[in-house]
């Protein structure tokens, strides 16, 4: 693992980021001696909207005619868009 003075981290920051990158990390040595390793971080497992689709097997448009419906007869799980009225 290569190691950097901390002067030289700071001018050299992003040449230090990629070299940690490519060898797994970088030491960062300071002049009282303490030393800290820097690292690639592991990846989270991108966006938690990110999840897999459900097949329904529903033919083309059948959501649309359910949601239709349950807009017509008021269905309470269906939120209708609040309407603003202008106050006089």
């Amino acid at each position: 693992m290569r190691e950097y003075t901390f002067s030289r981290a700071r001018q050299q920051l992003a040449g230090l980021l990629d070299q940690a990158r490519r060898d797994g990390g970088v030491l960062i040595r300071r002049r009282d001696g303490q030393q800290f390793e820097v690292r690639p971080s592991t990846p989270t497992g991108g966006s938690p909207l990110d999840v897999p689709g459900v097949a329904l097997s529903l033919p083309a448009g059948a959501l649309l005619d359910v949601l239709g419906e349950s807009r017509s007869i008021g269905a309470p799980f269906v939120r209708e868009r609040p309407t603003h009225r202008k106050s006089k």
